[in-house]
């Protein structure tokens, strides 16, 4: 594994990124449009924006960048761009620390845009700290990248692909609502957030 492979790697996949405009507005636009609408229905009852918003804040980049990795890595396979590419001097180590280089700084960018406009415009209201947020919601994001780089290795398919996202998000979901439940008297003791601490 080289460094010179490895970046190589990450500005191929950066600048096919680029070029596809679609994907481009999934990653950065939707995130942003959908914690929006949520400011708007929920613009009578502020206080729920406030509570369901920062868990949004870094489910959103999960999701998206779990389905646009495994898509992505999964299309290098069966496209036959993956054997091209392990035919050069580029190792499989290379590629894949490539691809979760480029997709990890994408993955920043997209939760910092969706964090920004999250707590600036829509004036999402946090308990704690707000870095703290962008903080995990980056790691959320870098998680969904990792596990979409990881499951596309089981899927043949796309649809294969998109089918691991429900195995995946929907016990992230359940364990973080249980946990906080859980957690509300050690919560209370130490300040927690505003859903635990009622």
């Amino acid at each position: 594994m080289t460094a010179r492979a490895t970046l190589a790697t990450a500005r191929r996949v950066l600048l096919q990124l680029r070029s596809d405009h679609r994907t481009l507005a999934l990653l950065l636009v939707v995130p942003v449009v959908l914690l929006v609408l949520l400011r708007y229905v929920f613009q009578d009852a502020p206080a729920t924006f406030d509570r369901i918003g920062g868990p949004l804040l870094a489910l959103f980049p999960f999701t998206t960048m779990f389905l646009v990795t495994s898509v992505a890595m999964l299309r290098e396979r069966t496209s036959g761009t993956l054997e091209r590419l392990l035919s050069m001097p580029v190792g499989k180590g290379d590629l894949l620390t490539g691809y979760a280089l480029a997709f990890g700084l994408v993955s920043v960018v997209q939760t910092g845009l969706a964090c920004a406009v999250g707590l600036g415009p829509l004036g999402l209201d946090v308990r704690g700290s707000p870095s703290l947020v962008v903080v995990l919601a980056v790691l959320n994001a870098l998680l969904g990248t990792a596990l979409g780089l990881l499951l596309s290795a089981f899927a043949r398919t796309e649809f294969q692909a998109v089918q691991f996202l429900p195995a995946v998000v929907l016990p992230q979901v359940l364990l973080c609502a249980g946990s906080s439940c859980r957690a509300r008297p050690w919560r209370r003791r130490c300040g927690g957030c505003r859903t635990c601490s009622r």
